[in-house]
Order: structure tokens, then C-alpha cells, then sequence
């Protein structure tokens, strides 16, 4: 047996397989043009939303997993900026953001007791 033949044999088969799973088999032959014809535009519809969309969708699913991950830029500026305006280096600032942060809540609780 030649390599086309086995390959017009496989062919057939996968052809047969197709009509038997979705029972093209016992329409007519206009019916089973029009099945067709819906599946192939369906099948090509989604196949070129994929190819438009899904590169800009992966993108911007991974850059908002970077951002994520990463933290935005512009916090890290303002982070950058102020501890060099306050003249200490970060770790400064970030300890003068807690002892504010801690005073607000002690503030938040003092008021809560008196409610």
C-alpha cells in the first residue's frame, strides 16, 4: 500500500468518524452542505477573534500580573521623592509613615470608645 493510499484511507476514515459522531450521515446532502457551511463560519469566526484579540488580552493579562507582583512606578517615584525631600533615606520615611499611621489608630480607637 502507497503512502496515499494510506493516506486517502485515513482521510476516509476521519470522514466517516465526523458523520457518524454528529449524525450527518442520515441527512440530506443541501442539509448537510448548510451544517457545514455554520460550522466552518462559526469555527473561522472564532479562530480570527483569537488571532486579533488574544495577543492584546495575554498582554494585558501579564502586565497586570507584573503590576501585581511588582508594584506601580510611579508609588516607588513618590517614595523615591519624598524621602529625598525629607533628606533621610528611605527607611526614615517609612518609619514616620508608621508612627502616622499608628497615632491615626490609636485616634480611631480613643473614638470609637467614646461612641
Amino acid at each position: 500500500m502507497t503512502m496515499f493510499a494510506s493516506t486517502f484511507r485515513w482521510l476516509q476514515r476521519k470522514r466517516y468518524q465526523y458523520e457518524v459522531t454528529f449524525s450527518l450521515y442520515m441527512l440530506t446532502p443541501t442539509e448537510k452542505f448548510i451544517f457545514n457551511s455554520f460550522l466552518f463560519l462559526f469555527f473561522s469566526m472564532i479562530i480570527i477573534a483569537m488571532t486579533l484579540y488574544l495577543p492584546q488580552h495575554i498582554a494585558f493579562l501579564n502586565n497586570r500580573a507584573w503590576f501585581y507582583y511588582n508594584g506601580d512606578e510611579s508609588a516607588k517615584a513618590v517614595v523615591e521623592g519624598a524621602s529625598s525631600m525629607l533628606g533621610g533615606p528611605t527607611s526614615v520615611v517609612v518609619e514616620k509613615v508608621r508612627e502616622t499611621v499608628i497615632n491615626a489608630g490609636s485616634t480611631i480607637v480613643g473614638v470609637k470608645g467614646e461612641l
